[in-house]
């Protein structure tokens, strides 16, 4: 039997490795950018078309490179950062695993300049599927120019699985934000199909967030700093009354490397807890200087994730400074135990002597009387209650010794509890149990209905039949709302932005990062506006982050989810009937949406078994 082990191509082994390290066009900008860094600029351009598929490029004026250096830059492994094993952990630059462009090289067609300011003449190098086609000299800048063209042409498999543009737009932005973020010193500059999108100047951490998420930012910050023997933290946290219902402003940067890490994701949000709300997410910008020894970033393809030595100390350090900022900016509630501020504290004036203050006490008042003859106080009505039931919020659904209560049928004194007389009259009666279920009396036993559930069906059904038809019902606000976005949100929006029409909103574009409102889906309030759509947004990243969901369909379901009226109003008898009528005239009542039980059948066999 002949051998069947053998080593791969080098081109099928970078193809490989293309598919660890560039996922998408996102992939291609952040290593592109970090290489730029590295290479000591302080201006760099990233220009894009057809979101990344067509062109990505990124022209810096950094310290370019050889005619040796720039063919080398191509093969696998190849890099100026790393000597031995050791230096793995005294890592303080970007891009260090030596196969970012040998990857990109594989599944696109490169074109790299570069020159260095000693020469008088750089070099170019065009490259096609790990083909070197040409290298020759050039003329040009001090600097590197690289050109990523027709990403994944010989993988057509890979490039059919590409989002939108507007989708795959949106991660390139991300990946902008979190490569300018951290380097506030450089200047950045983006255009998109000739169009700039961010034009950034040198500038200082707080003015480089401000320049980024929009003007709105300047004072929703909060500056944080903390210097330990284990790990410096700086940066800025959002005040909690901007919390979002979307994550998109959330940053760690670890020795100027963007990080994700759910585990001090749970630190900050635990700091925050009680003063936002649970479905709510703060913002903030932290950057950690640690020891290069005390972690280890090589255990992903992409960087993003690193192992800390200490990360029960870290993650108590980080709670406890942003504790210690919010308080120290007075957001966090306090006790001022100089005033009270009830009391008045008037000037007395000198030509008048103080007297001494009095007590009225009414000698008649009886809590427990319920004689309509009670003494008042003089010029006051009494508060007094006539008589226990009002004492006691709950004492009127016990019945009545003298005369039967109205919800009470004759001659059946525990149906408050629930269970239903045989009459006709009193089984159609609807009952609401702790104003979060609604039970109703079937022939198998007991109906118990989720209204929350409930209105989530109904809105659903509303929602996706207004997308479908075209046709839906807005009203126009008598003040048109304001609201800020950062600009990955605000391309979502513009994807879906046909879609939000039909249901009803009317917005338009103003300035880079703000949107003006016009009108909104009836039923929606002013106030709510920028929660639904922040909820929107959220649901539009979480379901189509993976899986191709219709925008339909996902667009109701996040609308649906966030307008059903929560828990705590009471319905009357004939609003409990027509929520039940129009949950059943659903096409599926027995589900919300996500597949969550709307109503369940209690049968009398189950009944008889609890007793």
């Amino acid at each position: 039997m002949p051998d069947v082990i053998h080593l791969l191509p080098d081109s099928v082994a970078n193809q490989i490795a293309a598919g660890e390290v560039i996922q998408r066009p996102a992939s291609a900008v952040k290593e592109l950018l970090e290489n730029a860094i590295d290479a000591g600029a302080d201006e760099i351009s990233l220009v894009i078309k057809d979101a990344g598929k067509t062109l990505i490029q990124v022209i810096d004026n950094g310290c370019g490179m050889s005619e040796t250096d720039a063919r080398m830059a191509f093969e696998r492994h190849a890099t100026s950062k790393i000597q031995e094993a050791n230096d793995l952990f005294a890592i303080r630059t970007l891009g260090f695993r030596g196969e970012a462009l040998a990857s990109i090289a594989a599944i696109a067609q490169v074109e790299l300049k570069s020159k260095r300011t000693e020469d008088e003449l750089g070099t170019c190098i065009n490259i096609a599927a790990s083909q070197v086609k040409k290298q020759e000299p050039c003329a040009g800048q001090n600097g590197t120019s690289i050109s990523i063209k027709n990403l994944f042409f010989n993988i057509p498999a890979r490039r059919k699985f590409l989002k939108s543009n507007t989708t795959e737009l949106r991660h390139i932005i991300d990946e902008f934000h979190r490569v300018t973020l951290v380097n506030p010193e450089i200047k950045f500059s983006f255009f998109n199909e000739n169009r700039p999108l961010f034009t950034l100047g040198k500038a200082n951490m707080k003015q480089r967030i401000v320049a980024l998420m929009g003007q709105a930012y300047n004072s929703r910050l909060i500056p944080v700093s903390q210097d330990s023997d284990v790990i410096n933290i700086s940066g800025f946290i959002g005040k909690p009354e901007f919390a979002r219902k979307t994550r998109g402003e959330q940053f760690f940067f670890v020795n100027g490397r963007f990080i994700k890490h759910p585990y001090l994701n749970h630190a900050v949000d635990n700091a925050y807890k009680e003063l936002i709300t649970g479905d709510s997410f703060p913002s903030y910008f932290i950057f950690f200087t640690i020891d290069p020894k005390e972690i280890d970033i090589n255990i992903h393809p992409t960087k993003t994730e690193v192992n800390f030595q200490n990360n029960q100390v870290i993650y108590a350090i980080l709670g406890s400074t942003i504790k210690q900022s919010l308080g120290k900016f007075s957001i966090t509630p306090s006790i001022d135990f100089d005033s009270e501020p009830s009391i008045d504290f008037s000037k007395i004036s000198l030509n008048k002597s103080a007297s001494t203050p009095t007590i009225k006490i009414n000698p008649d008042y009886n809590p427990f009387e319920t004689k309509n003859n009670q003494k008042e106080f003089p010029k006051q009505k009494s508060k007094t209650t006539d008589n226990w039931e009002k004492l006691y919020p709950g004492i009127d659904l016990l019945p009545k010794s003298s005369e039967q209560d109205e919800r009470t049928p004759a001659g059946n004194s525990i149906s408050f509890m629930g269970v239903e007389p045989e009459d006709k009259k009193t089984s159609e009666t609807l009952y609401q149990l702790h104003n979060r279920f609604i039970i109703a009396t079937v022939k198998s036993g007991l109906m118990v209905i989720n209204k929350q559930r409930a209105y989530e069906k109904i809105l659903y059904e509303r929602f996706l039949t207004s997308l479908e038809s075209g046709k839906s019902s807005s009203q126009q606000l008598l003040f048109p709302s304001t609201i800020n976005f950062s600009q990955g949100d605000l391309e979502i929006l513009h994807e879906i932005e046909n879609e939000l029409k039909m249901i009803g909103f009317d917005f338009e574009t103003f300035g880079k990062n703000t949107i003006i409102i016009n009108g909104a889906p009836s039923g929606v309030n002013n106030s709510e506006i920028g929660d639904v759509l922040e909820s929107i947004i959220e649901n539009t990243k979480r379901n189509l982050k993976e899986i191709k969901i219709d925008k339909k369909i996902n667009l109701a379901k996040s609308m649906a989810a966030k307008l059903a009226p929560r828990y705590g109003k009471t319905l009357q008898e004939s609003e409990l009937r027509s929520l039940i009528d129009r949950l059943f005239a659903c096409r599926a009542p027995e589900y919300t949406p996500d597949g969550k039980p709307v109503l369940r059948i209690i049968t009398m066999d189950e009944l008889e078994q609890k007793f």
